[in-house]
């Protein structure tokens, strides 16, 4: 039977379905794999900052921000030990994200989803156990190993599960998880600062909880209907598309799946074949728009949030009250997009958050270098003034919260064509996390050298990645992930790459 769906005026099809509960609930169950990389987020800065943690693993750290109360603010906690702890897990990701891959496409998106948490949970106990600086090194590469195989799967589980015309409210889960992994993992960090030698385990330790949460979900959860066609299990990926749309009539959209299958059977190198020229818009945007995202500057205010404001002259526990409300506006900001993402479209999103971002970079930069200058010498901070520090970069946040953070996982995982999907995401992963790796470890040194001029730094990559999108990114809202090849050829630029 050919595949002819339903054709709409701008000859995109479009498939009989609704959104039922059974796969609202699913993919919020799916999207729990968020946890994991959001509580991580948050737990690693407030850590960072606890005085019993840094007299355990990072004495010298600890000694010259308490014995020399003058000096450069810009400098109090360059380490390259402390930076190690954090950004140790984004190269284990990286390096499981492309084992992941092979594991999403033979064996399933459910079964990377396990292993990812069941990994993330070894790490949890090692760091929370942890006597020695080694033990929390291996502890933060097992998390990494979890966050790349979860991150690889869950955004790719999420675009394949949810109806087209819910696809992009579905898919931001993931980033609504991250954003209230990474709430909890600030409020769990103030309290736990208060119990004086042990309260960094019970935060390291408290990975565990998230971890249980995406393995039991894991087990419990359907395979895709594509997961499944691509195994060859093609009647009972036929009765689960019908349960998921909540329709019978699934006949073109099987169809279409099994096309897209058959098709990607005859790719025996999906790495190899991503370079050749038609797939050169996904490459393209596989490539940019992870690094883009981490080059905003979004995860050297969650990571180091805690580190920022007590930098920029707030107490220790004011500093992470500070941090704990960003990460409110995170989550608020987040539900705004799954409101507004299938309404107003990617495009708008992503060019209205990059302009309120570069706006509040600047304002921030303004405010930290009138307040310490070149020099980085301390002073009172006024309270009015620590208030429109944190309400820009609040600002900051809640832009990133609805554009590029959420963005920035669904658009990769909803453009690439089945034969080189599972290989795509893992570049997509792999991207996102080099940056992070790279802006992780250095972020400290490069506030200790720049100063406030850090913040104009990723100011100017907004201003590149707003062009970028405006001229090179198509709208991909409404489209079937399986029809996503007539974007590109229609497209003003990339229409010379891929074939008719």
């Amino acid at each position: 039977m050919p595949s002819v769906g339903i054709v709409v005026g701008d000859g995109k099809k479009e498939y009989p379905g609704k959104l039922t509960l059974y796969v609202t609930v699913t993919c919020i169950v799916a999207a729990m794999g968020g946890l994991i990389f959001g509580y991580d987020i948050g737990i690693s800065g407030g850590v960072t900052t606890m005085d019993s943690f840094q007299q355990k693993f990072f004495p010298s750290v600890y000694e010259k921000q308490k014995k020399d109360h003058v000096s450069n603010q810009y400098c109090r906690f360059d380490s390259v030990s402390l930076t190690l702890f954090t950004s140790s897990l984004y190269l284990a990701a990286l390096c499981s994200s492309i084992v992941a891959s092979y594991v999403t496409r033979k064996f399933g998106r459910k079964i990377s989803m396990l292993l990812g948490g069941v990994l993330f949970c070894a790490g949890a106990l090692l760091n929370g156990f942890a006597t020695a600086v080694w033990m929390l090194i291996v502890g933060r590469l097992l998390l990494g190993f979890g966050i790349g195989f979860t991150n690889q799967s869950v955004p790719l589980y999420l675009s394949e599960m949810a109806p087209y015309k819910f696809r992009g409210a579905l898919n931001i889960g993931f980033q609504l998880s991250i954003t209230i992994g990474i709430l909890i993992a600030n409020v769990l960090n103030f309290f736990f600062s208060k119990i004086s030698g042990w309260g960094w385990r019970l935060s390291l330790g408290g990975a565990v909880v998230p971890a249980l949460i995406i393995t039991v979900g894991s087990l419990i959860l359907p395979d895709t209907p594509n997961s499944m066609i691509e195994r060859g299990q093609f009647k009972l990926a036929e009765t689960k598309l019908r349960k998921i749309r909540g329709v019978d009539d699934v006949d073109d959209e099987i169809n279409d799946l099994i096309v897209a299958s058959e098709a990607s059977k005859l790719v025996e190198h999906p790495w190899r074949n991503l370079l050749q020229r038609k797939y050169r818009p996904h490459l393209t945007m596989a490539i940019l728009i992870p690094a883009f995202q981490q080059l905003t500057g979004i995860n050297v205010i969650m990571f180091y949030a805690p580190v920022l404001f007590q930098t920029i002259g707030f107490g220790s526990d004011a500093a992470l009250i500070s941090a704990v409300v960003t990460g409110l506006v995170n989550v608020g900001a987040t539900v705004v997009s799954i409101y507004g993402v299938d309404k107003w479209g990617r495009r708008f999103l992503f060019l209205e958050g990059g302009f309120q971002m570069l706006i509040s970079q600047v304002a921030v930069a303004a405010a930290i270098g009138a307040k310490f200058g070149v020099d980085g010498n301390p002073g009172v901070l006024p309270k009015w003034y620590a208030i429109v520090v944190v309400l820009f970069i609040c600002i900051y946040v809640a832009a990133f919260a609805w554009s590029w953070g959420p963005l920035g996982w669904l658009v990769p995982s909803e453009i690439f064509p089945l034969e080189i999907r599972s290989a795509a995401q893992s570049i997509t992963v792999s991207m996102n996390m080099i940056f992070t790796f790279l802006i992780a470890q250095v972020f400290l040194m490069m506030l200790c050298h720049l100063k406030f001029g850090l913040f104009i730094f990723f100011a100017f990559f907004m201003v590149v990645m707003s062009i970028f999108v405006y001229f090179f990114l198509p709208e991909t809202r409404g489209v079937p992930i399986e029809e996503m090849k007539q974007v590109w050829r229609s497209h003003w630029y990339w229409s010379k790459f891929v074939a008719a």
